[in-house]
């Protein structure tokens, strides 16, 4: 075999003569699992070594979502030198070639990169990866599998906690993820996704102040993230104070000065920005606070209407149609609704099934933008629940907005017999937060039932309770 052999940080074998080369898939490797904002990294790779088969198909997969017309050449490349590669290059080829394949199967790009980890489980950069895909299509069960597959292997591993934590709380197993989500947090403390995920766990068991605290306490430490990373956390952030009852001033703030600020930063990713900030103005709209942010969601609606951020995410689809439905861009939000309706009937057989839920959804939110409720209410059916609808890549916390919308329609449709069965469900796993006692009080008081005093009670109580 032709060419030297170098050694990445996981200790496994590349083919390449270049120093400078490997290098830069170190620093790719940090960037992925740190969630860095300088990704892009990668590219260095093959400019060091334009024949470097790991070089090249990890580029690949970089540019496939940054920028996908230069994405062929690297593929090609790696592909023209796979005979010269080394065992590990090659499981990792296989493993991207397929993720990247146009109408993928999912099942499969799994199964690849669990064999990929059986080889060479120190590889965390694939388990990521891996586990990324897990997310989207809605099965942390497979993401946790895989964690715990290489988990002997790295059991003082950085990042390897925050990877187990996750899909543990997506699973509801909140004590064991916040059990990974601390040791991970001994491990390196600033581990951004290890502070997500104890925010996750915190903010679930309705312990808002104490969520707060510890995030502003880690916040100085997510300047180095993605644009993402950095405005998800102060999503979760402004979330605890939205559930918490926090006064409106105080949501407003952390939209201002910590999620849209972001935009102000030259190398700022604009759609992971839109993402965060859509949803939580989606959540102030249904609590009925819109009017303190002012002209904040006609801005961001204005954004939106470029296309360049449209069919990027699914989940952001979503949000987009009823942002653009709500502000009047009634043209704007069709063309994105016909266009996510033409994808959906360009998928396999298998996709297409599994995405029903969240096409349904995006028509949903579009009617509901519009304010046809009742062509929403029948578009999301009698037995809704969001957490169907993880696959457009979304957490549970993530999807549970939609839970809150359906829920207010129901009460202002005529249905407050199934909000009140639906909304008692919830109060069962959270009965922390005061928003839902306040719809299940309304809807006590719509059916003429006596114990709308007893939840009044209760949500006055909450609503000091945690920032009084």
């Amino acid at each position: 075999m032709e060419g030297g052999v170098k050694v990445d940080k996981w200790g496994y074998e590349v083919r390449t003569s270049s120093d400078a080369c490997i290098s830069a898939i170190n620093d790719f490797y940090d960037q992925v699992l740190s969630y860095g904002r300088h990704r892009s990294v990668i590219l260095e790779a093959p400019s060091h070594d334009k024949d470097c088969v790991l070089a090249n198909i990890l580029a690949a997969h970089f540019l496939c979502s940054s920028d996908p017309s230069r994405a062929p050449s690297h593929l090609q490349a790696a592909k023209s030198r796979l005979e010269q590669a080394t065992q590990y290059e090659k499981a990792v080829f296989d493993a991207v070639n397929c993720l990247i394949s146009e109408n993928r199967d999912d099942d499969v790009a799994v199964e690849l990169h669990s064999k990929l980890l059986k080889s060479f489980p120190k590889d965390l950069a694939s388990l990521k990866r891996a586990q990324v895909l897990c997310f989207y299509m809605a099965r942390p069960d497979l993401s946790l599998d895989l964690v715990q597959q290489v988990l002997p292997n790295n059991e003082q591993e950085n990042y390897i906690y925050g990877m187990l934590s996750f899909p543990l709380l997506e699973l509801g197993r909140m004590t064991e993820a916040e059990k990974a989500a601390k040791k991970g947090y001994e491990i390196n403390k600033q581990d951004c996704w290890v502070h997500h995920n104890l925010c996750h766990v915190l903010q679930y068991d309705c312990r808002f102040k104490e969520a707060v605290e510890f995030m502003k306490e880690c916040s100085s430490l997510w300047d180095p993230c993605s644009s993402f990373m950095v405005t998800h956390n102060w999503w979760h952030v402004a979330l605890c104070y939205l559930e918490g009852h926090s006064p409106i001033q105080t949501i407003l703030n952390v939209y201002d000065h910590c999620i849209w600020k972001e935009l102000e930063n030259p190398d700022a990713a604009c759609p992971e920005v839109y993402l965060n900030a859509l949803g939580l103005l989606l959540r102030v709209h249904v609590r009925g606070e819109i009017d303190a942010f002012e002209d904040r969601l006609k801005t961001l609606a204005n954004c939106v209407t470029d296309q360049a951020n449209w069919y990027l995410e699914w989940h952001l689809d979503v949000l987009i149609l009823w942002a653009l439905a709500n502000t009047g861009e009634i043209s704007k939000a069709e063309d994105l609704l016909k266009g996510l309706q033409s994808r959906i009937a360009k998928m396999k057989k298998k996709k297409q099934q599994l995405m029903q839920r969240p096409i349904q959804l995006a028509e949903a939110l579009y009617e509901y933008g519009r304010g046809n409720e009742k062509q929403a209410l029948e578009l999301l059916g009698p037995d809704f629940d969001a957490d169907d609808c993880k696959m457009i890549g979304a957490s549970g916390e993530q999807v549970d907005i939609f839970n809150e919308v359906w829920y207010c329609m129901l009460l202002k449709n005529g249905q407050a017999t199934k909000a009140i069965e639906v909304i008692e469900k919830r109060i069962k796993t959270r009965e922390g937060i005061p928003f839902l006692w306040r719809l299940l009080e309304r809807g006590y008081k719509l059916t003429g039932r006596e114990e709308a005093a007893i939840a009044s009670e209760k949500a006055k109580l909450l609503e000091t309770a945690y920032f009084p």
